[in-house]
């Protein structure tokens, strides 16, 4: 184990070219997506309009760009959230019906950029841009476990 505690190198990783991959999910906003119930230790939320929390637009924009990716994965290859720019522009309320559309747009080495939009039921919620890097998922976790030897 403590043999592979070495600085980021190549991971080994399927190099197809995916730019232009285009995928779309919904989901329905249910109360435990509002900002009040992201974190009850987070006191600052408890009082917030119990909307669609941005926390939980992005982790659905990842989960949407994950599934997009999947099929393209080796079983040892995952993908891990590097970079969101992501405007939230409008208040979704329970009940509505999310829908996240992505687009692979650069594919430069391991990095892949989405352009991302959100939309509701009455129109765009969100847009903007995500970044995945593709990893090898034995040596992440490695990397990962010497962190807790420093």
């Amino acid at each position: 184990f403590l043999a592979n505690c070495h600085p980021r190198g190549n991971d080994p990783v399927k190099r197809e070219r995916l730019t232009g991959l285009r995928h779309r999910a919904s989901m329905d906003v249910r109360p435990f997506h509002t900002v009040p119930e992201v974190d009850d230790t987070w006191p600052g939320f408890r009082d917030m309009p119990p909307v669609f929390a941005t926390a939980m637009m992005i982790g659905f924009i990842e989960q949407t760009c994950i599934e997009a990716l999947r099929p393209f994965l080796t079983p040892d290859q995952r993908t891990v959230g590097t970079r969101v720019n992501v405007n939230h522009l409008s208040a979704t309320p329970v009940g509505l019906t999310v829908t996240a559309d992505i687009e692979l747009v650069e594919h430069a080495g391991n990095v892949m950029t989405f352009q991302v939009a959100c939309y509701d039921d009455a129109g765009l919620i969100g847009e903007g841009h995500h970044d995945r890097v593709l990893i090898a998922l034995d040596r992440f976790m490695d990397r990962v476990r010497c962190k807790l030897l420093r």
